[in-house]
This record gives C-alpha cells, structure tokens and sequence, in this order.
C-alpha cells in the first residue's frame, strides 16, 4: 500500500475531484435541502463548513447545546437560552481536577457571554417556520432558535462566510466532557441520497455511508455514468446500491448495472465502497490507483510555502521545512465556557501549557509560523495576523516588531522545537484532555494509517 507523500495532500484532492467533475468544486457547488426560512434568515457558502445559515447581514448563526461534563453541565438546553451579560471571575469547577472558584485571568477586562455572542433577537410580528422557533430568554426578550436551541452569532465573524466562531456540528473538531462544550454553526442538510452523509475533514467535505461512516470512492477507469467495475473488480470493491424507487437528488444520478441492480453516481461518477475498509472515513482506497475518495467540497489549499510530510500515523501538514503544522485548542472553566484560542483572548492558559508562563520561552517551543513579506493564500481560511511578540496578544496597528503569523480560521499556527526530523509529531495532543482543552494538535491531513482513524 503506497501513502501519499506529496507537497500539500490537497493538490492529491484536488486531482481526484477532477476524475468526478469538470473542474474542482467550491463552497457554491454545495448543494443543500431547501426547507422553509422565516424572512430575514439566508443560507451562505462558506470555504471549509459547507453551506451554512445566516442572519440578514451574512453573519453565521451558532447554537451552544449542552454537552456532558464530568463534574456537571455546560451549554444550553432546548428552550433555555443561559448566555447572558454576566461578567464572571472565578472558574466553574466543570473540568476535572480543577475545583471551581479560581481566579480566571484577566477578569478586569473578560467579556461577557453576550459581548462574544449576541443573541439574534425576534421582535413580535416574527412567525415561526418548522425548526425555526422563539423562546423567551430570561431577560424577557424573545430569541430566536433552531430545533429548539437558541441562536447568537460571533464577533469573531467579520465578513458573510465567516465561520471562526465554530465549526458545523458533527464536524471534525468535538466538545463535551473535560474538553469543554463549543459553539456550533448551523447548517442545512446536504442534499444526499438516502444511506450517504457528508462529513468535514482537513481536506474537504467528504462522502461516506451513513451508518457506518465508511469512504465512499470513484474509480478513474469508469465513464460518465457507466461502471466498469467488473467481477475481478467486485471482489474488492462494492458499488453503493440505490433503491428501486429511488429519485436521485441534484447532482446525483443512477445507473443501472444489471437488470432491477441500479447504482448511484455523483457528479456522472459511479460510486462504490471498499470491502477491507474496517474504519470510519479511512482514507485507505485512495492507495490503489485510480481510485479516490470523493468530495463533495475541498478545503481551501494551504499557503504555497506549505508542505506535507507521511508519519508513523499519516499525513501532516508541515511548514517549508517538513516541520509539522500544528493548531492551538484551549477553553476556559467558567460557566459561559469562552475559546481561549485567539490572540485577543488571555494568553495564560497557552503560556502555561507550552512555557509554564513565558511568552519568550514560548515562541522558542512552538514557534509561530511566520509569513513572508507579502505572502498571501488566496483563501480567507489561511491568513496572515501580526502578533506582539512580547504578549500573544494581536499586535497594534504600525507596531515595529510585529511578527507576521500565518493562521488557520483565525487562529495562530504553529510548529514544534522538539520535532527534529521531518514527519515528527511529538505535540500532537500536547496538553490538557488530549489538547482538546488546552493543548496543541497535528494539523493530519490524513490520519488512517494503522488503524489511527477517528
């Protein structure tokens, strides 16, 4: 079995989606079910999320469901809006071993649930619409909610198409337990056959089955439309069967491979999965020429200057030395549970983690990745923030000795001083729940190999 070592996986996506379609796909090709809105409310592409809803002016719109915790709850019940204008100081004691009433940082200036997360407000000539409801918030104003959670949008969202407050839920970036409970973007169904389902990876939006969650793939050697899959070619691979009945959605079609044996295609593309496949989304299928696994969208291609480099577990993102790109997680224990991942939130928790407390020795164990002059991605998910060195913090405008971060979705990236040879990934999960909480992760472009899936 051979592993994909090229520069940037995605370029390798990117070349397969051209075996399924005209030309790659982008956040507009994703086609969605179109169930009734109230007025006021839109559905926008966005580059990694997929199609998303969104208020009047593009914002994305956020639920925060409970999650379980070990030592209580967080989040929001259906019907309970909870996010408020309280200012708390002391931590919840929700996140294990930490008993709650300690300091948080920075409490002079933390912001409220609501300055993070307004709440989309409904005023009373506003009619509900099947999932679209209005539940009354303890302040006595009435908010809007889907499937009974109550919606808000993120201040972090700058632009329509924005999703840096969270990811869509079900999407590969978790909550609940001692990792704390995230916010999540709301989306509409992708619109799919019944048995396939859409799931977020780092490399695009990809089609599996929906029981099993396993890679649904195309084979170049088929036509538009038409399988070539013989028997030889049966023994491991098995087409994804669509009923008798079956009314195929936009962009779908279904072929008949034999009579009363029809097939479903996507995008002209027969589709099949593989019968060793053992593991959820494994990625393993695209090791055998000409075969891939099938996007329904691709994720935006990383800065040039990027790389990637096979591990012992599978493929990482790396910076132009073969040093692997990793990603900050971190949220904090108070009762609104604020992400503490982004430069303009209180640096503590990263500084305690990486350099029990230091900022300078911080940057020397997991340095920034740093852009060149001018270096841009062309994509809104990769960008170029500028950072106080001596704090963390976002940099004032002008500020001489700005360091120019490369960041994902809003986010700093970083490599690793203890990663001394290309491939290494010694940080991946360095911190607290496996980094989920206050830690560091491999940016994996793939993470199948023996049996790491998942």
């Amino acid at each position: 079995m051979r592993k994909l070592g090229l520069i940037g996986v995605l370029t390798a996506s990117l070349a397969a989606a051209g075996a399924y379609a005209a030309a790659p796909r982008g956040a507009q090709d994703n086609d969605y079910v179109r169930d009734p809105m109230p007025a006021g409310f839109q559905v926008i592409a966005t580059e990694v999320d997929g199609p998303v809803f969104a208020d009047a002016q593009g914002r994305t719109l956020y639920i925060w469901p409970v999650g379980s915790q070990r030592n209580g709850n967080a989040g929001e019940q259906k019907g309970k809006p909870t996010c408020d204008n309280t200012k708390y100081t002391e931590n919840a004691g929700l996140m294990s071993p930490y008993p709650g009433g300690l300091t948080l940082p920075e409490v002079e200036t933390r912001p409220s649930c609501l300055d993070l997360w307004p709440a989309v407000y409904a005023t009373a000539e506003d009619k509900t619409v099947g999932k679209w409801t209005i539940v009354d918030r303890p302040d006595g104003k009435k908010q809007w909610a889907y499937d009974g959670f109550a919606l808000y949008t993120s201040v972090l969202d700058k632009e329509p198409g924005d999703v840096l407050g969270g990811v869509v839920r079900g999407g590969n970036r978790g909550g609940g337990g001692d990792g704390g409970t995230r916010r999540a973007a709301i989306a509409p169904a992708a619109n799919v056959p019944p048995g396939v389902n859409v799931i977020n990876t780092n490399t695009g939006r990809m089609l599996v089955t929906s029981d099993t969650k396993f890679s649904i793939y195309s084979w170049d050697k088929d036509g538009a439309n038409k399988s070539n899959c013989d028997t030889v070619c049966l023994e491991s691979w098995k087409p994804v069967l669509a009923p008798q009945a079956a009314i195929a959605p936009a962009e779908w079609s279904i072929i008949e491979r034999s009579p009363g044996v029809k097939q479903w295609a996507y995008r002209k593309r027969p589709l099949y999965t593989r019968i060793e496949d053992k593991r959820p989304r494994g990625q393993e299928g695209s090791d055998f020429p000409g075969w891939h696994n099938v996007y329904m969208q691709l994720a935006p291609k990383p800065p040039a200057s990027f790389t990637s480099r096979d591990t012992t577990s599978g493929i990482v993102l790396a910076d132009a030395k073969g040093h692997t790109i990793y990603t900050y997680t971190c949220i904090d224990d108070a009762l609104d549970q604020h992400d503490c991942s982004v430069p303009d939130a209180p640096q503590a928790y990263r500084l305690a983690i990486c350099s029990g407390g230091s900022q300078e020795k911080c940057m020397r164990n997991f340095p920034y990745v740093l852009a060149k002059a001018g270096e841009k991605s062309g994509n809104r998910t990769w960008t170029v923030v500028d950072i106080d060195p001596k704090t963390g913090h976002y940099a004032k405008a002008g500020q001489a000795d700005a360091l120019h971060v490369w960041a994902y979705r809003g986010r700093p990236v970083y490599t690793y001083s203890k990663d001394v040879n290309p491939g290494d990934t010694w940080a991946d999960g360095y911190g607290e729940h496996r980094g989920s909480r206050n830690g560091f992760k491999a940016f994996w472009l793939r993470d199948d190999f023996f049996g790491a899936a998942g």
